[in-house]
């Protein structure tokens, strides 16, 4: 009877549709941030006059703020609620965006940092309850693809994060300007004139933060009157300790946070430093975040897909199979030097697409429910590798040339590196689905 009422249980219950579509405006909206911001640090490289090491601070100062925010953020959840949980996070994601506006005008590029630290601390509190909610409304055997679902709306966010960049931001910007040769002009030109063009290229960088703000405002408007449901990860609390013991000994969550970890770090490479890649075959900042679309598009049509693989094929199988899938890509973007290596470096992100969502439910799947919310904040936790290892990726890239090979090239070891541990734990899972739960 159970069994027969797993196979025929929905992927989300009626009585939850109605959360589950408002929750899901909340992976947009994170996907939105996450991919307008990528391409400011090719941005910020030449308006500032930083090394690429030095801009892709702002990926440190991004994730930076997960890692900072998400276990104060499950805490917070498990003594309030979700809804106080997401009603937080929506404001500091406002904040962090409005915090734009003074760094504009002061011209910091560590002010710019500092406010979006702020803002992430909001993307950590929606990650934390976004993420486990989703899986909690329904049936438990469908989890890992109800969070999928979900998961396949963050990339419409970001392609609308990389549309943005791409025909407001980018083309706008006129420090990217170049000569007949495809030098770019900016160095070149007295201080006054430097002065001038940073004014009016920060105030291009500043207004698609303050116009999120605004929406993510109008978010919070609608989810504070919407009242959510208390669902199962709502009940009993053990004490954390107790909690943290029970995490650290299940050794699918435990390696599960290590692959997150390494998921983050290889996605936020791959993005980040197309624009840099495409720089060193002589194509500017604006044609170049086109690549970036296609890969997300790629990325977006392959969560579906992957979500529908789902049906026939364990998690932990197809993730296995996408990382290894990865791993031969990225070794394209390694070895070819040309559009072919960029061509590799773009594939990536469809065999990216399932990662994050897969690695999370599979990791949650045998947690307690009372466990689930700071389970799920050392797997937003995880994220941090979104800010470790790009600026390693930035000193790679400074060098030039390495063993005859453009440095460009040579950095995506990096996330090659990232695939082979993630395939590892999509392997070393699919023989604990095996053991008895």
């Amino acid at each position: 009877m159970d069994a027969t009422h797993k196979k025929r249980a929905p992927l989300v219950a009626k009585k939850y549709i109605v959360p589950f579509i408002l929750i899901t405006t909340l992976f947009a909206l994170w996907g939105f941030a996450n991919d307008i911001t990528n391409p400011m640090v090719a941005a910020f490289q030449t308006v500032m006059e930083l090394s690429a090491a030095k801009a892709s601070l702002i990926q440190f100062a991004f994730y930076g703020g997960y890692a900072t925010m998400a276990v104060p953020a499950a805490l917070f959840i498990r003594k309030y609620s979700y809804k106080n949980g997401i009603l937080l996070g929506l404001g500091l994601y406002a904040v962090g965006a409005f915090l734009f506006i003074p760094a504009a005008n002061y011209e910091e590029f560590g002010f710019f940092c500092a406010s979006l630290y702020i803002l992430t601390f909001g993307l950590a509190f929606l990650e934390t309850t976004a993420n486990p909610f989703i899986l909690s409304l329904g049936d438990k055997s469908s989890a890992t693809r109800r969070l999928n679902l979900a998961q396949a709306f963050n990339p419409l966010g970001s392609l609308c994060g990389m549309a943005v960049a791409s025909f407001i931001v980018l083309p706008n910007l006129i420090s990217d300007k170049r000569d007949a040769a495809g030098d770019i002009i900016f160095p070149t030109l007295d201080a006054a004139e430097k002065a001038a063009i940073r004014v009016h290229d920060l105030a291009v960088i500043r207004d698609p933060y303050v116009a999120i703000g605004l929406v993510v405002l109008l978010i919070l408007v609608v989810i504070a009157v919407v009242k959510m449901p208390v669902t199962r990860i709502n009940g009993a609390k053990a004490p954390a300790s107790t909690t943290l013991k029970r995490l650290i000994a299940n050794k699918e969550y435990r390696e599960g946070v290590i692959a997150q970890v390494f998921y983050v770090a290889a996605q936020i490479m791959v993005w980040t430093f197309i624009i840099q890649y495409a720089d060193n075959l002589g194509i500017n900042k604006a044609t170049a975040q086109n690549y970036n679309i296609v890969a997300m598009v790629l990325f977006l049509c392959f969560r579906f897909t992957g979500t529908m693989l789902m049906k026939y094929m364990k998690p932990a199988r197809l993730l296995a199979v996408f990382a290894i899938c990865a791993g031969v890509c990225t070794c394209g973007a390694i070895f070819i030097v040309g559009y072919a290596g960029l061509i590799s470096l773009v594939a990536i992100s469809a065999f990216m697409s399932i990662m994050f969502p897969s690695i999370y439910g599979i990791a949650l799947e045998r947690v307690n429910a009372e466990d689930t919310s700071l389970g799920a904040a050392f797997l937003v936790m995880a994220i941090v590798g979104g800010a470790l290892m790009p600026p390693i990726q930035g000193s790679i890239i400074d060098c030039g040339t390495i063993a005859g090979m453009p440095a460009v090239n040579a950095s995506f070891a990096l996330p090659l590196i990232c695939f082979i541990i993630i395939a590892i734990y999509g392997f070393r899972c699919i023989s604990l689905e095996k053991s008895p739960r």
